[in-house]
C-alpha cells in the first residue's frame, strides 16, 4: 500500500513537469500553478469517474429525510472544532451558543441526527482553525490542489489537520480499530460530495474549470477571514453570480464555496 502511495505521487510529480499553462497571466497566489494543474487533471478525472457517480448513487438509494439525518449527525460530531475555535478567535458568546448547541442537539436530537437546537434559536456557525490562523494574521501562502482532497493554501491545510485532532473521528479508531474511522470517514465524504452535485454544471461549464475553482476558494477563504472580496489578477469567464439580499449585486457578497472537499 505505501509503494503503491509513493508511486502514485511520483507519476503525479513527472505530470506535473508535463502540465501546459494558459497563456493568461500567472497568478502570484498561485506559484506552483503547473504541479497544480496536473494534481487538478487528476483529481478531476477521479471525480467525474469515480467520487460524483457514487454521490449520484447515494442520493438515489437514500431517502432525503436519512441524508439530512446523516448531514446533521456528522455536523453535530465535528461540531467541537467549531466551539474550539470560536474562542481562539475572541468570540466567546458565539462559542458558549455553540457550547449550547452540541448539548441539546447531543441529548435531545438523538446524537445529533435531529436539529432541535435550532428551533431553540441556538443558530449554527462554522470555525476553522485556518480561519483562526488568518485572523490571527498568519499569511495564507501558496495555493495548493491536494490529491484526491482537492484545494487548500499552506495555512489552510495545516489547519485542516489540527481540526481533525479537535474532532471525535480519529480517537475512535484507536487500538488499531481503524475501520471504526474510515467507514464514517468514508460516509461523510460521500454526503458531502453529493450535497455540492448542483455545482458541478458551473465547474463543466467554466472556461478554465481549475481557475475558476482556485479563485473561488481562495475568494471565500478571505471572506471567512476578512469578511470582504479580494480582487483577483485575473477574470475567469463562467464565474457564479454573487447572490445578495433582494437580488442585487453590490460587490460585496461572498462567494460560493468551491465545490470539493
Amino acid at each position: 500500500m505505501g509503494a503503491q502511495l509513493v508511486a502514485a505521487l511520483a507519476l503525479l510529480a513527472l505530470l506535473g513537469g508535463c502540465a501546459s499553462l494558459p497563456s493568461a497571466k500567472r497568478d502570484p497566489r498561485d506559484p506552483w500553478e503547473r504541479f497544480n494543474r496536473s494534481i487538478w487533471t487528476f483529481d478531476y478525472a477521479f471525480d467525474r469517474k469515480i467520487y460524483r457517480p457514487v454521490a449520484h448513487g447515494y442520493v438515489r438509494v437514500t431517502p432525503a429525510p436519512v441524508r439530512h439525518g446523516v448531514r446533521n449527525f456528522f455536523d453535530n460530531l465535528f461540531y467541537p472544532r467549531t466551539i474550539i475555535n470560536q474562542f481562539l478567535q475572541g468570540r466567546f458568546r458565539d462559542g458558549g451558543s455553540d457550547i449550547g448547541r452540541l448539548l441539546v442537539n447531543t441529548l435531545f436530537g438523538f446524537g445529533g441526527i435531529l436539529d432541535p437546537a435550532t428551533h431553540m434559536n441556538l443558530d449554527k456557525h462554522d470555525a476553522d482553525f485556518g480561519q483562526t490562523l488568518g485572523i490571527w494574521g498568519v499569511p495564507s501562502g501558496p495555493f495548493l490542489m491536494f490529491p484526491l482532497y482537492g484545494p487548500v493554501d499552506l495555512r489552510d491545510g495545516f489547519g485542516t489537520i489540527t481540526d481533525l485532532y479537535a474532532t471525535p473521528l480519529p480517537w475512535i479508531g484507536r487500538n488499531n480499530q481503524w475501520y471504526l474511522f474510515w467507514g464514517p470517514w468514508l460516509l461523510e465524504k460521500i454526503d458531502a460530495r453529493s450535497n455540492l452535485l448542483s455545482e458541478d454544471s458551473f465547474i463543466d461549464g467554466a472556461y478554465d474549470p481549475y481557475a475558476f475553482v482556485r479563485n473561488a476558494y481562495l475568494q471565500h477563504r478571505d471572506f471567512l477571514v476578512h469578511g470582504t472580496r479580494t480582487e483577483t489578477p485575473e477574470e475567469v469567464p463562467n464565474e457564479l453570480p454573487e447572490p445578495t439580499p433582494g437580488g442585487t449585486d453590490n460587490g460585496n457578497a461572498a462567494p460560493p464555496p468551491p465545490p470539493t472537499h
